[in-house]
């Protein structure tokens, strides 16, 4: 098992390593060259500035039982495809039972955006230590479920 970032604006990186080294679980970093990362515990890999070139790579390294943090949908979704379990830095998991409506909510506010119409829709909330706090549980509990399903 090995934890994939898409690193690009990452707001959960440090607790991922936290997390991750506790329970010595490899990171791998994955940003475009516009983010520069530095880390002691993880692997970094830095691609091509373009759109959606870490998505890409981080879906090609992933594989059957490693952990994808990611904030992208659509990247949750080749993950899961691929037997990994993906995870939002909200500490919610992407499941194949909730992936599909994210995936239509993403794209109806695609389409809103596009229409020209004036549809004000809000970015995410101001993150707290609060929110930091829930991903660090999620995520270490998604690593003992998933260490005890590899005993």
């Amino acid at each position: 098992m090995k934890i994939y970032v898409d690193a690009d604006a990452c707001p959960v990186v440090r607790q991922t390593e936290k997390t991750a080294q506790k329970y010595s679980v490899p990171v791998v970093l994955i940003c475009d060259t516009n983010h520069m990362l530095t880390s002691d515990y993880s692997d970094i890999i830095t691609v091509d500035k373009g759109a959606d070139s870490a998505d890409f790579v981080l879906v090609n390294l992933c594989s059957k039982g490693d952990i994808v943090v990611s904030q992208d949908y659509g990247v949750a979704a080749m993950a899961l495809g691929k037997g990994a379990y993906p995870i939002h830095r909200s500490g919610r998991l992407y499941t194949d039972e909730n992936i599909d409506e994210m995936l239509l909510k993403r794209h109806i506010a695609k389409t809103a955006r596009r229409s020209g119409k004036r549809a004000h829709l809000k970015g995410p909330k101001k993150r707290t230590p609060q929110d930091d706090e829930r991903f660090s549980q999620s995520l270490e509990g998604l690593i003992l479920r998933l260490l005890q399903d590899n005993e």
